[in-house]
């Protein structure tokens, strides 16, 4: 039935941008998740118009529609099931205007976030969302994960920054979820409702994004615990002492074991962020040492430049290569969410599920809005591995959800966690979000699998 589509996808986006050659369609087979799926065929779509033909001609024959970007998603959200077409947006990567009075930028979805980071910031702006693959993820990813990075404890993350979206439903309506003002109190957010939906509710064809001024300064600090407790309370006291840092990132002994080369005692890095003018620097960056000394912090390192902060920094980016290079075949990375006030009974808990399954994990994250990475590490050819790490991923979102916490902070669900949405959620919810899906995708055709069960 697909094939029989193909004359139709060519004349609508040309020969070059309809893939079905076996070998290039194993490139959009998969993303940074562990699963993979082969699509039916990839396109590459130019614009509005072209979307909304594909997805008529798919509803007309009930062909499954899933849309990626630089498939840099950790959930497997993009990856194509069902023998269906898998839309790729990065030929759609124009910066269509900028309006400074209104701090407001379009992009198209294929744009990539760093992009977006550099173009604004030539011109004395901010945007601030900072997913660690911003180098190579695109906007319209970030949007249909709601996706966040270290700066979300003090700035948020994409979803506050969304003004508007041009979306293509399930029905191939084109709807403008929002208009571009700074308050709209118009009706439901159709808008917010589109972010974090990870393709299941319609395709996002152009992106209104807010900015803020640039930050005149900006101050880093590496700051070393001998424990995980004396770290978790040092963050909770920065907050008690009326300090909101731009970024707050926990690494945990395993982390310094990997990255460090340190004959120190310390167990826990923290590494955190001040900014602002630059008269309430010093001010902030004193209750930060003192939130930090007052719980036990062996040593604090501040950063005096460009090139000792980009050090500090190299320290956390350098994490996931790191744990590549363990040479463990499996690797499974949660992205729980906890309130804040319960980090140290869940890093407890974290410790606790390791000795228990004799299972090695690795936890980092962003610490100052409770949102941490916790990586299992196994032997996915060994099934008895394999099997007990799941029993300790279960066990971690239990515990999760037991604090008030989430199940993800800023990956999505996809095919990952969608086992535990119901859990997370509530039966009642989880029934009206789905409800909310056949409104705009009646016939089940955008992303289907993805989220639910």
């Amino acid at each position: 039935m697909l094939n029989s589509l193909t004359g139709e996808f060519k004349k609508i986006l040309g020969t070059e941008n309809v893939l079905q050659d076996p070998a290039d369609l194993i490139c959009y087979s998969y993303d940074s998740s562990p699963y993979e799926s082969i699509p039916g065929t990839v396109l590459f779509v130019k614009n509005t118009e072209q979307i909304q033909k594909i997805i008529y001609l798919c509803l007309n024959e009930k062909i499954p529609v899933y849309s990626r970007g630089a498939g840099t998603g950790t959930t497997g959200a993009s990856v194509p099931l069902k023998n269906g077409v898998s839309v790729v947006f990065t030929k759609m990567n124009s910066i269509h205007g900028f309006n400074q009075e209104n701090l407001m930028i379009d992009v198209e979805p294929g744009v990539i976030t760093g992009d977006i980071h550099n173009f604004v910031e030539s011109k004395g702006f901010f945007y601030p969302p900072d997913p660690s693959s911003l180098k190579f993820c695109t906007i319209g990813g970030n949007v249909m994960t709601n996706a966040g990075g270290p700066r979300g404890v003090k700035y948020g993350v994409t979803r506050d920054y969304v003004v508007s979206l041009e979306v293509i439903t399930g029905k191939g309506e084109i709807i403008r979820t929002s208009a571009k003002t700074a308050k709209n109190a118009s009706g439901y957010n159709l808008t917010q409702l589109f972010v974090g939906s990870e393709g299941t509710l319609g395709l996002v064809s152009g992106i209104t994004l807010k900015v803020i001024p640039k930050p005149r300064m900006t101050l880093t600090l590496m700051s070393e615990f001998p424990g995980i407790n004396q770290a978790m309370q040092g963050i909770l006291n920065i907050f008690k002492n009326g300090v909101l840092p731009c970024c707050i990132e926990y690494l945990d002994a395993n982390c310094v074991n990997l990255i460090r080369n340190r004959k120190e005692s310390a167990e826990t890095l923290i590494i955190s962020e001040v900014d602002g003018f630059e008269e309430s620097i010093n001010t902030q960056l004193s209750l930060v040492e003192k939130s930090f000394k007052d719980a036990g912090c062996n040593n604090i390192i501040i950063a005096k430049n460009n090139e000792e902060r980009d050090e500090i920094w190299r320290v956390r980016r350098g994490l996931s290569p790191a744990i590549k290079k363990l040479g463990y075949s499996g690797k499974i990375s949660e992205d729980i969410c906890v309130p804040r006030h319960n980090l140290p009974a869940i890093t407890d808990k974290i410790s606790e599920i390791s000795l228990k399954f004799d299972i090695k994990i690795i936890c980092f994250g962003h610490a100052g809005d409770g949102n941490l990475h916790v990586n299992f590490l196994f032997d996915k050819n060994d099934a008895d591995e394999v099997s007990k790490t799941h029993r300790a991923i279960e066990e971690l979102i239990e515990n999760t959800i037991m604090l008030g916490g989430a199940i993800s902070g800023e990956h999505g669900i996809g095919l990952s966690k969608r086992d535990f949405l119901k859990m997370a959620v509530g039966e009642v919810n989880y029934n009206i979000m789905k409800e909310i899906k056949k409104i705009f995708d009646p016939e089940g055709i955008l992303n289907p699998g993805k989220v639910f069960i």
